[in-house]
């Protein structure tokens, strides 16, 4: 079974790799750039270090890696529902609509096609029935984040695999410590990847 692993650098995505190593799989190693250079300044993930673990990930595991970009596509798309949301008075979510058109949309038509499963970092889980996959909840229920996957369509889903979510976000960390991951102490990611360290109300006031 051919698998893309989507990895950002972080603890969780790092520890899918090792996951599917020990299921047997040996899977492509994907690091998608989302960042995006307008006229008034650059706005973007903290990419290099993100970039170094990931690299160190896939030496550490024998895997293939390819950085692919897609900066145009995330701003079209989620960086203008994002403001124009606001615009209208609406409470935007873009990691929502990061999920649907990007990762499991444009990265899916671009790239993932190629292969027969798309495995991430959520903290969710799938469940068949009557030979239909449905979206389910993690075992960690404070980690959870099937709402952000929420505007997933079926056949995304199909699709998708979760290898951390029947683990407790501490058994992650504790795997990730054991095998000597440089993520396993990293903090969680937390805001709106596009921005960086830039302030939110600062950016849509711009």
């Amino acid at each position: 079974m051919k698998i893309a692993a989507l990895v950002s650098g972080g603890v969780d995505s790092s520890v899918v790799v090792h996951q599917l190593k020990e299921a047997g799989f040996d899977p492509t190693i994907f690091y998608i750039r989302i960042g995006m250079e307008d006229k008034d300044g650059y706005i973007d993930c903290p990419s290099e270090e993100d970039i170094e673990i990931t690299t160190f990930i896939a030496k550490k595991y024998g895997c293939k890696m390819e950085i692919v970009s897609l900066h145009e596509e995330y701003w079209e798309n989620v960086v203008n529902y994002t403001v124009d949301s606001v615009r209208r008075g609406l409470t935007p979510n873009p990691d929502m609509m990061c999920n649907k058109l990007i990762k499991f949309g444009t990265f899916e038509q671009k790239w993932g096609h190629e292969f027969d499963k798309i495995a991430t970092g959520h903290y969710a889980t799938t469940t068949e029935i009557n030979g239909k996959t449905y979206l389910s909840t993690a075992a960690d229920k404070v980690k959870d984040q099937t709402y952000f996957l929420g505007q997933v369509d079926y056949l995304q889903i199909s699709k998708l695999m979760f290898p951390i979510g029947h683990l407790q976000k501490s058994e992650v960390r504790r795997i990730a410590a054991e095998q000597g991951l440089p993520s396993a102490q990293r903090k969680d990611s937390q805001g709106i990847c596009f921005l960086g360290k830039i302030n939110y109300n600062d950016f849509i006031r711009r």
